[in-house]
């Protein structure tokens, strides 16, 4: 599956003029919020080596992320927390981040090329499946995505070191199920998600258990 301009313009060709591609990041994860980004990348300046972020290091994700800011004719970022996930459920908050990440593009996009998912808004939009890795604009807006979330998982590991962020970002790894089980889950992790669900409410039947 190959990462190209064909989406961009075929808009283009269509007559659109600022074409958007957004995407999110940390939709299965059991901590922390979803992060979503929205991109319009510049065709007069184009970016080399644009992928799903996925199939990215981390260092290649780093050095991408700074050339899309340089860049790019608009890029936001966008994040819905926990509390969110869990009240509205991780579908609705991924397209509800990504929302407010393209309300904060400026200019505004006339055409939106989104991963999978469609967003409120009027702006024609075309939802791709696997678009990250299909289509630039959202490759460009997965990377954007995934780094600002990697970013604040480092600054949660500083206040949640024994739970490891650093190594599995949220996920639903061993080791984060292994701490999960040690220390319970803080008020940072999503409830909704069933991992986090067991041990909550074993911990609630502990203390019953104690208290009784």
């Amino acid at each position: 599956m190959a990462c190209t301009s064909h989406y961009e313009r075929q808009a283009l060709e269509s007559g659109y003029q600022l074409i958007a591609g957004l995407d999110e990041a940390g939709r299965g994860c059991l901590f922390g919020p979803v992060y979503a980004a929205a991109v319009i990348l510049d065709p007069a300046r184009p970016i080399r080596g644009l992928n799903d972020s996925k199939q990215l290091t981390a260092e290649k994700r780093e050095d991408l992320a700074v050339r899309i800011r340089e860049r790019a004719i608009a890029w936001a970022v966008a994040s819905v927390d926990a509390a969110v996930i869990d009240r509205i459920n991780i579908y609705q908050a991924s397209r509800l981040a990504m929302r407010l990440a393209l309300e904060r593009l400026s200019p505004q996009p006339d055409y939106l090329l989104i991963d999978a998912l469609r967003v409120d808004t009027l702006i024609p939009q075309m939802p791709l499946i696997h678009g990250d890795a299909r289509c630039r604009s959202i490759a460009a807006a997965s990377i954007l995505a995934k780094v600002d979330r990697d970013a604040s998982m480092a600054a949660w590991h500083e206040m949640y070191p024994e739970y490891g962020f650093l190594e599995h970002k949220g996920y639903s790894t061993p080791q984060h199920l292994e701490a999960l089980t040690l220390h319970g889950a803080t008020k940072h992790h999503r409830y909704s998600y069933e991992p986090v669900r067991l041990v909550s409410d074993a911990g609630a039947q502990l203390t019953l258990f104690v208290e009784v």
